[in-house]
């Protein structure tokens, strides 16, 4: 909105308006905001949920020792970190900018999706909430219309990279003049750093081209619902999946910023995709909301996010990831997510192979893998076998887990960038 305005104020030479056009300008004013926002809408949530009594009424004392201290805390801090994005993204952004569109609206959806998880846990005394079929259900869709909007809109278009080397000299990247539907995905440690869904796809013959696109829908529905279940799983201790959020954030606004700069993206040798500076906006208010939210979140937390943020969290980094073809760095970015994931899958499926066999036999303490760091050797059941049980050898307290799992997350952020120059 007053990006507009400004444009149409720039007209009449007013004093200010030509800085409006300027990303810099516009990602830092809104990094500002957001955490201003964040920071003063906060605490008059907080103050409105406790004198609602809208709060955490259970605690697993068997899994968090600090959740007596816990009880009584508002949760649905999500709402909090989407007003936070929201706001001056729709004030700062251009908002005719296809990849906005898609970030405003998966922003609302999940954050819907987890509002109505949250709120049947606390208003309908059902500590299950939204039950899971549906949950998937939801981040299927919106991975679905995610996929299918940029296969369709033709404004979702790339610059290919193409690769000159000559002799004696450095390798040349230059960039098609033409504007072009591409399938083409960012991979790492490859040289010429693409892969082509196309390509993947060849034996299907003259249909490869259809089935790309096919195999593109499936991959961003997988990345979307896997990142944002994976942060929802993260979100287990104050402050931890707001700061490796946060972190994660930062590397993915640096990606959407080199890629939509023509300069940049030839260096690194990435596509240069126009229109994706606008992801930098977008992704301010992301950092700048989840910063002022860990304001109350970091230990003890005042609020908790619940669903309504964990949810719509993974979804933005998901779909902020495949917009601008870096779906396939995700594991890495987000290694954090993807042990969560990855340990409560083996912990299930361990434990389900065995109770055929009459046997309770668990690979962890406690899933998902944060859990498992602050679980005391009598808080065990007794009747299981535990394959991990002396590791680790001491109970730690989750403000030294939060902090440890967000050096983990920065050291997975830098390799991430490196990525791009290793080959």
């Amino acid at each position: 909105m007053l990006y507009y305005l400004f444009r149409f104020l720039e007209q009449y030479d007013i004093p200010g308006a030509h800085m409006w056009p300027y990303i810099s300008f516009r990602a830092l004013l809104t990094l500002i905001i957001s955490l201003v926002i964040s920071a003063w809408f906060g605490e008059k949530f907080i103050k409105y949920m406790k004198r609602k009594k809208i709060s955490e009424t259970q605690r697993d004392a068997s899994i968090d020792p600090f959740g007596e201290k816990k009880k009584g805390v508002p949760t649905m801090g999500g709402i909090i970190i989407i007003v936070s994005i929201l706001v001056p993204v729709i004030l700062l952004g251009r908002m005719r900018n296809i990849y906005l569109i898609l970030m405003i609206v998966t922003t609302v959806w999940l954050g819907f999706l987890g509002f109505l998880d949250d709120y049947i846990k606390i208003f309908k005394k059902n500590k299950e909430g939204l039950k899971g079929k549906y949950k998937i259900v939801g981040q299927f869709s919106i991975g679905l219309i995610v996929g299918l909007i940029l296969w369709a809109s033709p404004d979702a278009t790339i610059h290919e990279n193409i690769t000159t080397e000559k002799q004696g000299q450095e390798v040349v990247v230059t960039h098609k003049s033409e504007p072009v539907k591409s399938l083409k995905t960012t991979i790492p440690f490859v040289k010429g750093h693409n892969l082509d869904y196309s390509k993947i796809m060849g034996f299907c013959g003259k249909y490869s081209n259809a089935a790309g696109w096919i195999l593109f829908v499936v991959m961003t529905i997988i990345v979307v619902t896997a990142v944002s279940n994976g942060a929802n799983l993260n979100d287990g201790m104050d402050g931890m999946c707001a700061g490796n959020s946060a972190i994660i954030g930062v590397v993915l606004g640096i990606f959407a910023y080199v890629s939509s700069h023509i300069e940049y993206a030839a260096y690194f040798n990435i596509m240069y995709i126009p229109g994706s500076q606008e992801l930098v906006i977008f992704i301010c208010a992301f950092v700048g909301a989840m910063i002022g939210f860990l304001w109350y979140n970091s230990f003890p937390a005042q609020i908790f996010m619940g669903d309504t943020g964990s949810l719509t969290i993974g979804g933005i980094i998901g779909v902020c990831a495949v917009i601008i073809h870096k779906e396939l760095l995700v594991p890495i970015l987000c290694g954090i997510f993807l042990v969560e994931s990855l340990s409560v899958i083996i912990q299930t499926q361990v434990f389900k192979y065995y109770k055929h066999k009459g046997q309770r036999v668990r690979v962890f303490r406690a899933t998902p893998i944060h859990d498992n760091f602050r679980k005391l050797d009598s808080q065990l059941d007794e009747t299981s076998r535990y394959l991990l049980k002396s590791w680790p050898h001491r109970q730690f307290h989750e403000s030294k887990i939060t902090f440890r799992f967000w050096i983990v997350t920065i050291i997975l952020a830098a390799l991430t960038i490196i990525t791009l120059k290793i080959r």
